[in-house]
């Protein structure tokens, strides 16, 4: 099985390796050779996030995975710790499925929650919260929310850097 999926997997990065790289971003290749090597990536990595990295802390990829006009369905990969800035989703929660790496899930005036395959944590509608990698990690998370004119995020400020640092 685990063969199987590195397979598709390897053909989904020669897919996507063809087209052009945002410049910083290792390339797709790269990253699902880390990934691999900490049996992560059973989804496509997708393309470089440069829609949203004003609102992440490094370098992330997307790839769009629902074929429904009501629900978002993407699979993220956060690289060498990234993370999102504090944000509020209206209109909609958001889950998240860790799939493969170590990061944390944290909501304003909570501990921070690790992130690690398997674990599945839902954010409330209008709570201000971050998640992406641990401090020099990668990591990929399934994150699903509803989709419709009536969802919107409110991109906040940074995640404080020396307590970010602190995570292991």
């Amino acid at each position: 099985m685990k063969k199987f999926l590195a397979t598709i997997c390897a053909a989904a990065c020669l897919t996507f390796g063809a087209q052009a790289q945002a410049a910083d971003y290792p390339s797709e290749a790269e990253v699902h050779q880390k990934l691999t090597e900490v049996e992560g990536t059973i989804f496509p990595i997708g393309k470089p996030n440069v829609a949203y990295e004003k609102y992440f802390t490094g370098r992330t990829y997307l790839a769009p995975m629902s074929t429904k006009d009501s629900i978002n369905v993407a699979n993220v990969t956060f690289i060498d710790g990234a993370h999102t800035y504090w944000h509020i989703h209206r209109g909609t929660c958001q889950i998240l499925v860790a799939e493969s790496g170590a990061g944390y899930v944290q909501i304003w005036g909570q501990e921070p929650v690790k992130l690690i395959p398997g674990v599945v944590f839902t954010v409330p509608e209008g709570v201000k919260h971050w998640h992406g990698a641990a401090p020099g990690k990668m990591m990929q998370h399934l994150s699903i929310m509803q989709s419709s004119s009536e969802v919107s995020t409110d991109w906040l400020e940074p995640v404080d850097a020396k307590f970010f640092a602190k995570l292991k």
